[in-house]
């Protein structure tokens, strides 16, 4: 993938260390209405880690089509962390990707399902069954900032979450004598 300029772009980043592992992304996409696909899709290359995108505003389409918890969302409502999960999880299970993300919260101008403007959930699900991670973030600024800040938070955990499996795998690697191991 090349890098066309755009080495210090999160998304950059993130589909590059994908590509480097041969790993694909799906995204789900509440509040940020697809704008974590057009960052993705703006990188030149994407098509060979980016698998697509479901933009699940309306709650019955979290239920429906990314098989969010009905119950769980009567109880607590579309701005929650476990919310988020599912939403990662059932992106990535639907479009046989390798890991989803999600978004979900509040951009604004009014409060949603208890939650203040600016309270945003994003989510990670990695390969496998476990390990999904949420993150609570409270932003500021107008809607468009909310919605952009989002992003950004959303790469970030992301990164993170790869670097962090990278590091594990490195550890995992060295500790059991496989090849890559830097033993004599």
């Amino acid at each position: 993938m090349s890098d066309g300029g755009t080495a210090g772009n999160p998304a950059a980043q993130v589909l590059t260390l994908l590509a480097g592992r041969g790993q694909t992304l799906a995204v789900a996409e509440s509040l940020t209405g697809g704008l974590v696909a057009a960052a993705l899709t703006d990188i030149p290359g994407a098509s060979r880690v980016f698998r697509g995108s479901v933009t699940a505003y309306a709650t019955d389409v979290k239920r429906g089509t990314l098989g969010v918890d009905a119950a769980l969302l009567a109880e607590r409502g579309a701005v929650d962390a476990e919310v988020a999960r599912q939403l990662a999880t059932g992106v990535r299970e639907r479009l046989g990707a390798d890991w989803g993300v999600a978004t979900t919260g509040v951009a604004g101008p009014d409060p949603q399902d208890g939650q203040p403007v600016g309270t945003v959930y994003v989510a990670v699900s990695p390969p496998g069954s476990g390990g999904v991670v949420a993150q609570r973030i409270q932003l500021s600024g107008d809607r468009a900032a909310i919605r952009a800040g989002s992003v950004r938070a959303v790469l970030a955990l992301l990164r993170e979450e790869l670097v962090q499996t990278a590091r594990a795998a490195g550890r995992n690697t060295e500790q059991n004598g496989e090849d890559g191991c830097l033993q004599p």
